[in-house]
């Protein structure tokens, strides 16, 4: 090995140690591994040369060898033997211009789940399932089926992912977006998930909503200029800023009219704020960033009373036009009435029970009962306002928001 060679090496040899316990987290093995790829470098660049990218091609080297020293360990971990085969799958020596990108494992997960092979309904479930971590109940009823149903078409799915000979690798260009949009849908539902749970004893599961916000970090981070994904991301944080006024001392929920502004998350509202603010006029706003132009609104108003409640619904009618779901319109029912009225919102409310059904359908009844008890209390029909919230609080399985209506009905009977 020649000089040149050799304090290129041990130059390099901190780097790319460092980039292999970052990705593995096993610093015994990585030494190993590191000390390996310097030796098999040393002796090809000697006689060789050095090639143009000397740190990605160690790091890559170091990754090969990082695997087969884990393959060999009794104790290795499964997700990490993944990671270093998908970052030896992706790149190619000729087009490797800087440093390997760190990426996670489960971002890639993600994309696996979300494979042109499935259609986008159980590439959300399977996603849902796998990564989210959600049971089969929760992805079914996110979804709109039977538990039952669920649970065949999740492994329904699996069983084509194995059909399509589908390979922990990121997607290709030609497929990406497809499976991005797909991935975004699915962060969307783990989020909302894990804001309200629906069943349990807690309102929240922080976990969910943790992994969500990491989740959309990472793929805003490989998506620069995605505004959706940088909108997802602003939504998720306005969203999570109320997360710790949603609940008061006694662990009850607090709505979001009577929540103590104090206690939202000053930084997380200014982040999310700065990053709706930033794709705001970048083209026809999508889904993601209309809900977190809505969020920002939320955040903007010291007080419940200086709300733009107008805005609100305007920004929820555009909404709907391009994700007319039930609790779209339900939400828009609710701004209509803030802004001009609770007549205005029980109109409104009729017209789209009569169109879509929404007093009817067994995954927005609660919620219609729920806002129809709100609307008709804010008229001063107070016992029929009572009787609505129990019925709500019975289609719940989420036992904090039931115990909340329930305690409405008391206070109005």
């Amino acid at each position: 090995m020649n000089g040149e060679v050799e304090h290129l090496l041990r130059t390099e040899a901190p780097q790319v140690l460092g980039a292999l316990v970052r990705r593995f987290g096993r610093f015994d093995i990585a030494e190993d591994a590191v000390q390996e790829a310097l030796l098999a470098a040393g002796r090809d660049w000697s006689a060789h040369g050095v090639p143009s990218d000397p740190r990605s091609r160690l790091i890559r080297i170091g990754y090969r060898r990082m695997v087969d020293l884990l393959r060999s360990d009794q104790a290795r971990r499964r997700r990490e033997t993944e990671a270093g085969m998908a970052e030896l799958a992706m790149r190619e020596p000729s087009r490797q211009a800087g440093p390997p990108q760190e990426m996670d494992d489960s971002l890639t997960l993600l994309m696996l789940c979300c494979h042109p092979a499935l259609s986008t309904t159980s590439q959300v479930a399977l996603t849902l399932r796998a990564v989210g971590g959600l049971t089969t109940a929760e992805v079914a009823h996110a979804l709109g089926t039977s538990e039952a149903t669920m649970g065949t078409r999740i492994s329904r799915a699996k069983q084509q992912l194995a059909r399509a000979g589908a390979r922990f690798t990121p997607p290709t260009d030609a497929d990406r977006d497809a499976r991005t949009a797909a991935v975004m849908q699915v962060l969307y539902l783990v989020f909302n998930e894990g804001y309200t749970a629906t069943a349990g004893r807690e309102l929240a599961r922080v976990d969910l909503t943790r992994e969500a916000i990491r989740l959309a970090r990472m793929l805003r981070a490989s998506l620069p200029d995605d505004a959706e994904a940088t909108g997802l991301l602003a939504l998720m944080l306005l969203t999570d800023s109320r997360r710790d006024a949603r609940t008061g001392a006694d662990h009850e929920l607090v709505p979001l009219d009577e929540q103590d502004r104090a206690r939202w998350d000053p930084e997380l509202i200014r982040e999310g704020t700065e990053l709706i603010d930033s794709v705001w006029n970048r083209g026809a706003a999508g889904p993601y960033r209309l809900q977190a132009a809505i969020a920002s609104v939320h955040a903007a108003a010291a007080s419940p009373q200086e709300t733009d409640w107008p805005q609100i619904a305007m920004l929820y009618l555009w909404l709907e036009r391009l994700v007319p779901t039930a609790p779209v319109r339900l939400s828009r029912v609710v701004a209509v009435a803030q802004a001009y009225g609770p007549a205005r919102g029980l109109a409104l409310l009729d017209d789209l029970n009569s169109r879509h059904h929404l007093d009817r359908e067994p995954l927005t009844r609660q919620r219609e009962r729920a806002v129809r008890a709100h609307l008709l209390q804010m008229t001063g029909d107070t016992a029929t306002a009572a009787d609505l919230y129990r019925q709500a609080a019975a289609l719940t399985g989420n036992q904090v928001e039931q115990r909340y209506l329930l305690a409405k009905a008391d206070r109005l009977a």
